[in-house]
């Protein structure tokens, strides 16, 4: 076992025995307070080597970074300091761990498969990846999955039988691209190919950013680095990010930027960098117009202080797509209460459909196409500058009311706070209505 294992065994432990917990079912069923019209959930039953497992393995790719210290709380990584209650140090793989936490307490479970309208595999796709992407069976990578779903066909086959997989549905804590490489690479180029594999098309997937194609895909918030566990905490955030005197116009929170090939990052960086003036120079009460929080190489990632203080002083924060469209920081900006501005649509508008309503994204976010920028001379400080101020006020108040839908609360959290859906309600009501609506197409396509 690895060597940082005192987490890991602490987790083996106590996972077993909320899994055991889990799958008396009846429990939940007998509660006749609960409303359990939108369906009920069924865990399947998987060998830890599909999750637990995997948990020691978290120092074991060195090409990879050392997880071990985001086991902590659950998959909330250890607490920014000693007198948190709401802070941790957050790794956006862990959002396997953090949804397999939270649906064993969602309250309605049952322990019969034929009862249920939906099947939670809790499988950490993600982790059991690392071994195809940085460890030994990198030339095996077309292979991930089909492990799993031999073990699906053996162990009660009548579940997955029953609707071939149609009602079934998993977290895969990367973005879609990752679990997509070709089945007929050889050698294979990057990632693995579990979303490639036919024996999985009828599972529904819920990854941190999905492709544009697929219908069994869709994605939700990256984890942030705000678990809080109670109403009190939560409204606490929310004053303090509306009383937040916004002192800088525009923010750019990211890396790259650096090299001599046109891109977006870099057209960023030079305008920022060349904004120059006094404060007397700015409406709005801006005392910069931009400022640039360099997170090159990764510091930022585990460290909230070094980007969540800036971006509480910052009206606008800059969303430029990096190897992916999606950023991580764009929900870290939400939760500060900072304008998200994107440049191109899947960056956001057609990814979190069910956290960000694409109907409504005019209302809390800005949209510069970046070939304008980039190739044309667009100046996005220009753009930004002439918004009036009225609409950045209201557009501010809309994002407070998106902040409880794309935070994942704490477990165990107290009854005031778990009246409010949070981006894990909101996935798991999303997922409900998509496995739903596909069965009903299905029973159509029969007749």
């Amino acid at each position: 076992m690895a060597p940082c294992s005192f987490f890991t065994l602490f987790f083996f432990f106590f996972f077993l025995f909320n899994l055991a917990l889990s799958q008396q079912g009846s429990t939940f069923q007998s509660d006749r307070t609960v409303d359990c019209t939108d369906g009920w959930i069924h865990i399947r039953r998987l060998p830890t080597r599909f999750n637990l497992d995997l948990l020691g393995n978290c120092s074991e790719y060195p090409l990879f970074v050392n997880f071990c210290p985001y086991l902590a709380n659950h998959g909330f990584g250890q607490k920014t300091h000693n007198h948190s209650y709401s802070w941790y140090r957050t790794d956006a793989l862990m959002l396997e761990l953090i949804f397999h936490r939270r649906m064993l307490e969602y309250p309605c479970l049952t322990e019969d498969p034929n009862f249920a309208d939906a099947v939670y595999l809790p499988y950490y796709a993600s982790l059991d990846a690392l071994r195809y992407l940085h460890g030994p069976e990198v030339n095996s990578s077309t292979e991930h999955g089909l492990e799993l779903f031999e073990f699906l066909q053996e162990d009660e086959p009548g579940i997955w039988k029953r609707r071939l997989g149609h009602d079934h549905f998993l977290v895969m804590a990367r973005p879609a691209w990752d679990f997509s490489q070709p089945l007929e690479n050889d050698p294979p180029i990057w990632g693995t190919s579990f979303l490639e594999l036919p024996e999985f098309f009828n599972v529904t997937a819920l990854t941190l950013e999905s492709r544009a194609w697929p219908w069994q895909e869709h994605a939700i918030p990256y984890p942030t680095s705000f678990h809080p566990p109670n109403l009190a905490l939560l409204d606490s955030w929310l004053e303090r990010v509306r009383k937040s005197k916004r002192s800088t116009m525009t923010m750019f929170v990211g890396g790259g930027g650096n090299s001599a090939t046109p891109n977006i990052r870099r057209s960023i960086r030079n305008e920022c960098e060349n904004s120059t003036g006094n404060s007397t120079t700015y409406g709005g009460g801006y005392v910069k117009l931009c400022e640039i929080v360099d997170c090159s190489n990764g510091i930022c990632e585990h460290d909230p202080l070094k980007f969540m203080r800036p971006m509480l002083q910052a009206s606008f924060c800059l969303q430029p797509p990096g190897d992916t469209p999606t950023r991580r920081s764009t929900f870290d900006a939400i939760l500060a209460g900072c304008i998200p501005v994107f440049f191109e649509e899947q960056s956001a508008k057609t990814q979190y459909g069910w956290h960000l309503p694409e109907n409504e994204f005019e209302s809390f976010s800005v949209h510069i196409p970046k070939e304008e920028v980039v190739y044309k001379g667009m100046k996005i400080l220009n753009v930004l500058r002439g918004i009036p101020g009225s609409r950045v006020r209201r557009m501010r108040e809309k994002i407070l009311g998106l902040i409880p839908r794309v935070m994942y609360r704490k477990h165990n959290s107290s009854y005031g706070l778990r009246a409010k859906k949070d981006a894990f309600d909101i996935s798991i009501d999303g997922t409900l209505k998509r496995i739903q609506s596909r069965l009903e197409e299905l029973a159509l396509a029969d007749r």
